[in-house]
C-alpha cells in the first residue's frame, strides 16, 4: 500500500488542523492505521491508532482529549483532527499502515509509511 499524507501547516497555539492520509493499493480495510510524529532530534512517537473498522482506538496520553483519529474505508483514508494545538505538537506527522492481526501501537509494528507532513505550532 502507498500512503500520502497531507494537511499540515503553520498554526497558532490553540488552533486546529486536520491531517488526511490517502491510501492506494491493497484493500485499505485490511490495515490497522496510525499516526506518528517526529520532532527534530527526537524519536518517532506514536500519536493515535485505529483498528480495521474503528472498533479499537488508542491515543498517546499527550494528545488525549485534543486529537481524534478516524477512518473512511470507502475512501481509503485515515484522518487526524487536531485541536487545542500546542507548540510541543510541532513535528513531522506520518501516517502508517500495519498488516498485524492485533492492534499494536509501536513504530516497529507498522509495515508501510507515508512521506510525512509538517505541523508547526507557534506560541
Amino acid at each position: 500500500v502507498q500512503l500520502q499524507a497531507s494537511g499540515g501547516g503553520l498554526v497558532q497555539a490553540g488552533g486546529s488542523l486536520r491531517l488526511s492520509c490517502a491510501a492506494s493499493g491493497r484493500t485499505f480495510s485490511t490495515y490497522i492505521m496510525a499516526w506518528f510524529r517526529q520532532a527534530p532530534g527526537k524519536e518517532r512517537d506514536f500519536v493515535a491508532g485505529i483498528s480495521w473498522t474503528g472498533g479499537s482506538i488508542y491515543y498517546a496520553d499527550s494528545v488525549k482529549g485534543r486529537f481524534i483519529i478516524s477512518r473512511d474505508n470507502a475512501k481509503s483514508s485515515v484522518y487526524l483532527q487536531m485541536t487545542s494545538l500546542k507548540p510541543e505538537d510541532t513535528a513531522v506527522y506520518y501516517c502508517a499502515a500495519s498488516n498485524g492481526r492485533v492492534p499494536r501501537w509501536g513504530a516497529s509494528d507498522y509495515d508501510y509509511w507515508g512521506q510525512g507532513t509538517q505541523v508547526t505550532v507557534s506560541s
